[in-house]
């Protein structure tokens, strides 16, 4: 069971299944007050709200009766069958700062493994009701009352022209990763930060150019990988390699501009 193949379809409408539980546990509790807890410790702090939690287990409860013999790996409770040929990688909120600040930059990701492969990914935000998603060969939004339409990145072949994106400058340690990033503010035409999962649909929608980032995990970036590339960009390490298990991140909508930064990035 574990490595029997799946029709797209059936992943795919588990995914939205998954959101819509979700975004069921989540919504009573955004602009709400809420006690915030403290995961991180001496690492500095990592937030986390029953809101989390409970999105997480209505996603893990949905996913053992679908898929009992998929792997797991989610942000508050770890990870089951990781050996699986499929794992689903998913994170309840991402982006809980901003759910604590009441900012509508966070959302629900949902993304699919087939081995290496992240083959599906899904980001709902359950306030404003939009929802990115990937079919096998395309990505799309549905915003409220409308129709999915297809999304794809823009061109942009220079830093000189790019709008530049990052959750915060503080994601880069000092040193060589904090020279990246103020080479590429430096150069890029805007920079903005505190975009978290947003940015990234953004930039599949064409409105913004590049994304960099360090520090991630897996279930930050698995289900945008997939949504980026099926709107016509690319999305690697600062090496140009697979960023599947997250570290540092290099999102861009032109491949032409991912050439140019990780030519950059490796001269920092």
């Amino acid at each position: 069971m574990v490595n029997r193949p799946v029709s797209y379809a059936a992943v795919l409408s588990c995914a939205h299944n998954l959101a819509d539980s979700a975004g069921h546990a989540i919504r009573p509790h955004f602009r709400k007050t809420l006690n915030v807890e403290d995961k991180g410790g001496a690492a500095g702090f990592d937030p986390v709200t029953k809101a989390d939690r409970a999105a997480e287990r209505a996603m893990v409860r949905h996913l053992a009766s679908a898929f009992p013999g998929h792997g797991i790996i989610g942000e508050e409770f770890g990870s089951v069958r990781t050996d699986a040929r499929y794992r689903w990688v998913i994170d309840p909120i991402d982006g809980t700062r901003a759910f604590i600040m009441g900012l509508p930059t966070w959302g629900t990701l949902i993304g699919l493994m087939d081995g290496a492969q992240p083959i599906l990914g899904l980001m709902d935000q359950p306030f404003t009701g939009e929802r990115f998603w990937t079919s096998s060969v395309a990505s799309h939004i549905r915003t409220p009352g409308g129709k999915p339409k297809r999304v794809r990145t823009r061109p942009c072949a220079q830093l000189a022209d790019a709008i530049f994106s990052t959750t915060h400058p503080d994601l880069f340690q000092s040193g060589f990763e904090a020279r990246v990033h103020d080479a590429l503010k430096a150069r890029a035409r805007m920079t903005r930060y505190g975009g978290d999962c947003y940015a990234y649909c953004m930039l599949a929608c064409g409105h913004i150019d590049v994304i960099v980032e360090s520090g991630l995990s897996a279930y930050d970036i698995v289900a945008m990988i997939p949504i980026i590339e099926r709107a016509g960009g690319i999305v690697t390490n600062w090496e140009g390699g697979s960023c599947a298990h997250g570290g540092q991140i290099l999102a861009c909508g032109d491949a032409r501009l991912h050439a140019q930064l990780i030519k950059l990035i490796a001269a920092a």
